[in-house]
């Protein structure tokens, strides 16, 4: 017998006493209570109200859910008092479910539900009864309420939200450490019998993890779990219902459960000293090489940092942590040296950052180990004396003088000679060059500092065994000056005097320039080269002089300009002097010393012309012959028009093409022999607008074939100009300049009309 049948066996049992109990069996509603006791009061009408004893029977109805009878299963029976078994009654049935999940029988007034029923849907039903006279179809009872309540079975089995459940633990937790709950749910009754009681237990996960059973959290269930030796973990939890009772149903979730990383792990290096090599030429800020210490924490607890702590070469090295790899990177920190020094040791500590305080019985979280550099030696380039070199020469030193000396050595234990040159980039104009020996540098060409004051030269030097392997230095050469330039006139002057000047009278102040440029600095003194009679020179001691009168008056018609020789001396050694000369116009001034005019041939033009207005009436002029000129050619121009205007003018023109062909033959146009006229030869009629010089007589040719289309054209040309008043009394000449081969006009002909000849070539 299952479980089931049993439930659907006590609740049988408990509810069939009840159809013989009638303290149970009978409902009365209050409408029928008012009806079967009655009330003897007056009433409105002042009868009396008889009480009628009269109401609704019907059983407390309960059903089980999940039947599984091929019956339609039982309900309950509704009757009334009113039913005298004689059939007069009909029941009816209305409310959740009438006529389809559940059906009355309107005779007897059972009641039978049609098919399965789930308290989980639906838990009860509201129904209302009403019993009616056949014949009449009157209610003999008021419609009622009632209620058929679902009992409950245990055919829902507990489950989880989720399948699958992700949790973590920190490693190392202590016992009973809280790592997740899960929690189910059984859809049955919880307020009837156990069928929603669930009880947690695991199936799968132990020792690690336990379970409590009424609470589902799990726990930690052994000490001290690591990471390092396992990290991840699956808990199978069951959840049974019926308190986890036989026969309970049972549903089941997996829970990952992941150890999370603490610091319990301190670095270790996997070595106690480790060897590094560098060569000796690796620049400031190179790596070296990299040290690692292993850590078996992840992440930040994993962290190290790293420093050196001893050693003889903590002043050429130093150390950097790489985050990313956590990976200690020695670098070079100073220049290193192979011949001063081949092996360096360092101490190096990697040390946790973070650093968990409840661990620290574990041990201190760093270790150290040593680490070997060693330099290795490279052919280094020559090494000179100094980063850079400035020589000072004077100008005026002879060709091949030596200005300085560069010294450079190989830094090798060889000790290869060196080989000096000089990057002509740099001294394009040769001037300088160097001893390849012993790095001698001397002037090739003459130096002028007026030219360049510095030389910006770099010397290059070069092992003999290894030329490949050089150095440049910079080399500035100072030129230092030499007094070797006389000074000269600052600007040109353009001196004039007075026609009315008086002695003594200011007509220019001069200034020197100098290309050298003394220590003490310029220093220049004004003289004449001799004494005149008509202007002096006064010194003003600041290196600048003033040109003065020393007559009163000049003519310009007498003398124009006068020439002023002017001597300029320095005050370096050695003295250098030139001389310049003035040129000065005498002019006519008004009274206030202003220039009008200063040439002779000034005074024959108005007084107020200047030159500017001078050129002006000279351009105008040039143009008003030009037009004159244009305009005579243009009349000139119309004079010889043509008589002939008409642009249908057809008569022919002396037509040059510049062509030699192959003659007629190379034509298919027309036979030139029609324009021949041996009539007109004949006659031997000579043309009217010339005079002969001499008399020939035409030789006569073979007649050509006739030609009808071109004597057309030609006789018609004929009458038109034979009937044209206005056309000239001569013949016009039509050169073709056409030479062929076997030409059949062997010569000049012409062919002959009433009044005009044409010729032809």
């Amino acid at each position: 017998m299952t479980i089931y049948q049993f439930l659907r066996l006590f609740l049988l049992w408990v509810w069939l006493p009840h159809l013989c109990s009638p303290e149970i069996m009978f409902r009365r509603t209050p409408e029928l209570q008012r009806r079967i006791l009655g009330t003897r009061g007056p009433r409105n009408d002042g009868k009396i109200l008889h009480r009628q004893k009269r109401g609704w029977m019907w059983n407390q109805f309960f059903l089980l859910e999940e039947y599984t009878g091929s019956d339609y299963q039982y309900v309950g029976k509704l009757h009334s008092d009113q039913d005298k078994g004689d059939g007069s009654l009909k029941y009816i049935l209305s409310g959740d479910g009438a006529g389809t999940l559940f059906i009355i029988d309107e005779k007897t007034g059972d009641i039978h539900a049609t098919r399965r029923i789930d308290r989980e849907e639906k838990a009860f039903y509201t129904l209302r009864a009403q019993a009616i006279n056949r014949r009449t179809l009157r209610p003999v009872e008021p419609e009622s309420e009632f209620v058929i309540k679902i009992h409950d079975i245990n055919d829902n089995e507990p489950t989880f939200p989720e399948e699958i459940y992700t949790a973590s633990v920190p490693e190392m937790s202590v016992v009973g450490t809280s790592v997740v709950q899960v929690t189910a749910t059984d859809a049955d009754d919880p307020s009837y019998g156990n069928s929603a009681r669930v009880i947690y237990s695991i199936l799968q996960g132990q020792p690690y993890f336990s379970v409590e059973p009424e609470t589902g959290i799990i726990r930690t269930a052994l000490p001290n779990m690591n990471r390092e030796n396992k990290e991840q973990y699956q808990v199978v939890i069951q959840a049974k219902d019926m308190g986890g009772q036989m026969g309970g149903l049972s549903g089941t979730t997996t829970v990952n459960i992941t150890l999370t990383d603490v610091n319990d792990n301190p670095p270790r290096f996997p070595q106690n000293t480790i060897h590094l090599r560098v060569l000796e030429s690796s620049p400031v800020g190179t790596a070296v090489g990299s040290v690692k210490a292993t850590d078996a924490d992840t992440g930040k607890n994993a962290e190290v940092e790293y420093r050196i702590i001893d050693g003889d070469g903590t002043d050429m090295f130093d150390i950097v942590t790489e985050k990313d790899t956590q990976e200690g990177i020695i670098t070079v920190k100073k220049p290193l040296d192979y011949e001063s020094r081949r092996l360096y040791t360092l101490k190096v500590e990697a040390e946790n950052t973070h650093v968990d305080p409840r661990f620290y019985y574990l041990g201190p979280f760093k270790d150290s180990t040593i680490v070997k550099i060693s330099i290795e030696d490279v052919d280094e380039p020559p090494v000179f004396s100094r980063s850079s070199y400035v020589f000072e020469v004077h100008e005026d030193i002879e060709v091949g003088t030596i200005i300085g000396t560069v010294m450079a050595r190989d830094p090798d234990s060889t000790s290869s000679p060196i080989r000096f040159s000089l990057d002509r980039h740099t001294d394009l104009d040769r001037i300088f060059n160097i001893h390849s020996g012993n790095g001698s540098l001397y002037t090739s060409k003459p130096l002028d500092r007026e030219l360049s004051q510095w030389h910006n030269l770099t010397v290059i030097a070069a092992e003999i065994n290894n030329p490949k392997e050089t150095t440049r230095v910079a080399v500035f050469v100072r030129i230092l000056d030499v007094n070797d330039n006389a000074p000269q006139f600052a600007v040109f002057y353009d001196t004039f005097v007075c026609e009315n000047a008086r002695p003594g009278q200011l007509i220019q102040t001069i200034s020197a320039v100098d290309k050298d440029d003394p220590l003490g600095g310029q220093k220049f003194f004004f003289s004449l080269a001799a004494v005149n009679p008509n202007f002096t020179v006064q010194d003003n001691e600041d290196n600048t002089a003033r040109i003065l009168t020393r007559k009163n008056g000049f003519n310009r018609h007498e003398i124009s300009t006068y020439l002023l020789p002017v001597v300029i001396s320095d005050n370096d050694y050695p003295i250098q002097s030139s001389t310049g000369t003035l040129t000065i116009r005498v002019c006519a001034c008004d009274t206030q010393g202003n220039m009008q005019s200063c040439s002779a041939e000034a005074l024959l033009l108005p007084a107020g012309l200047s030159t500017g207005a001078l050129v002006a009436i000279l351009l105008c002029i040039i143009i008003l012959l030009v037009i004159v000129v244009l305009f005579a050619a243009l009349k000139r121009q119309r004079k010889k028009e043509p008589l002939i205007l008409s642009k249908e003018d057809i008569r022919d023109n002396i037509v040059s093409y510049n062509d030699e062909g192959g003659g007629e033959e190379d034509t298919q146009a027309f036979d030139i022999g029609t324009l021949r006229n041996p009539a007109a030869i004949e006659e031997k009629k000579l043309r009217r607008d010339i005079i002969p010089e001499t008399l020939f007589i035409p030789r006569r040719t073979p007649t050509a074939p006739d030609n009808t289309d071109v004597r057309d054209f030609i006789n018609e040309r004929l009458k038109e100009h034979d009937l044209d008043p206005t056309a000239p009394p001569y013949d016009s000449l039509a050169t073709y300049a056409y030479e062929g081969n076997d030409s059949i006009a062997e010569s000049l002909s012409s062919l002959e009309s009433g009044r005009k000849i044409f010729s032809m070539n």
